[in-house]
């Protein structure tokens, strides 16, 4: 029997409840600023952990827990996300979702499951300097809930020293350490591009103004702006997600459009280049065919930038406890808000393999693995035993 099999037998007694939380948070899956009941059910599981500070609805329906240490020393923070996403469930698991449509289908109820099973070892035995706050963050998918929590005025007075998080990552070996330092998650950005023409009777098309044609060229170059920015060696793409032209009437040529694009690089100068090429392109397209361009952007996640301190840290608890630990030499394309807490305090994210052949994060069949528990649990009190102990 090998160490990493008997050190996951004597975590084993307490992750029983922590699966059973996970699956009640999966039943109840609300949507980014919706999390009430998700809260609740959370604030519900610590309180018997008796944590000397309980902040609630913080930056909406975030919940924060701290546990003091005796003596001065650092604060240390583990974040997981409360929300769900707005996707259908088909997996077959009897505690799936209760609300049609919107589901745990990214495993922020496994995220949420491992950081609050701290709390009871943090009751038992607390820190023994500095404080250790578990922090449920709201809204994660959208990319407001880290800056709502950050700028809620209650945060000042549990700002960590340290903040650490994961995320569970399909597709690779389960139990896998996934990280590396500087930027491990793209930064990106939603933009809604608007062209306004002139309707016109559908039997004479040229009395109008419509923004078929601009739309056409727009798609057809937007693809192509992520090779005209300078990338250094990190990456910059574009991707179109839906496009809106006029009014479903055979009789009426459209008068207005809507191309909607998301925006991503590792790189905030990279991520910034090509939001300033992409509205310079769309505006100069719809102004030759005689249209009124305007801009907006929403859902914006920076860049997550991982301190090398943090990680190594990470990598020296990780190891310690026999996992295996991959070194990331490029940055996922994918965004977190966790970057809006890297910018102000050390702290790293990394990734936690959920099994190769796991079904996809946002996919119908997809469902967190609850062996994944304990190692991610293992992982956070290895770094409390570091870092407060």
């Amino acid at each position: 029997m090998g160490r990493r099999t008997l050190w996951l037998m004597t975590l084993a007694p307490k992750t029983g409840g922590l699966v059973a939380l996970r699956h009640e948070l999966h039943r109840h899956a609300e949507l980014a600023g919706e999390e009430k009941q998700t809260s609740r059910i959370i604030r519900e599981f610590i309180e018997p952990h008796e944590p000397h500070v309980l902040v609630t609805d913080l930056g909406g329906t975030g919940l924060a827990a701290v546990y003091e240490g005796c003596e001065e020393g650092p604060s240390v923070m583990f974040r997981a996300e409360i929300d769900a996403v707005p996707a259908e469930e088909d997996n077959g698991v009897e505690y799936r979702s209760c609300r049609s449509g919107v589901s745990h289908g990214c495993g922020h109820d496994g995220h949420a499951a491992m950081v609050a099973g701290l709390a009871e070892n943090l009751h038992r035995d607390p820190p023994c300097r500095g404080r250790v706050i578990l922090l449920f963050q709201p809204a994660e998918e959208t990319g407001s809930g880290a800056a709502a929590v950050l700028n809620d005025q209650r945060f000042e007075l549990i700002a960590p020293d340290w903040i650490f998080a994961l995320h569970n990552l399909p597709g690779e070996e389960l139990g896998e350490i996934h990280i590396k330092s500087g930027p491990f998650a793209a930064g990106s950005v939603g933009a809604m591009f608007n062209l306004r023409g002139v309707t016109s009777h559908a039997a004479y098309p040229e009395q109008g103004r419509s923004p078929v044609s601009a739309v056409a060229q727009l798609i057809h170059e937007m693809a192509g702006l992520p090779d005209s920015v300078s990338t250094g060696d990190g990456f910059a793409k574009l991707t179109i997600i839906h496009v809106r032209i006029g009014e479903p009437a055979f009789g009426t040529t459209p008068g207005e459009a809507q191309l909607m694009a998301t925006l991503r690089s590792d790189r905030e100068a990279v991520l910034e280049g090509l939001r300033a090429l992409a509205v310079d392109r769309a505006h100069q397209i719809a102004e030759n065919d005689g249209l009124e361009p305007t801009h907006s952007w929403t859902d914006y996640f920076p860049v997550t930038n991982n301190s090398p301190e943090a990680v190594e840290i990470v990598e020296a608890v990780a190891a310690a406890q026999g996992l295996r630990v991959v070194a990331r030499d490029h940055a996922y394309p994918w965004s977190e808000d966790f970057g809006w807490f890297t910018r102000r305090f050390k702290g790293a994210i990394f990734g936690l393999g959920a099994g190769r052949e796991h079904p996809a994060l946002h996919s119908p069949g997809y469902d967190f693995p609850d062996e994944l528990v304990p190692v991610g649990l293992g992982l956070f009190e290895g770094l409390i035993e570091r870092l407060v102990r």
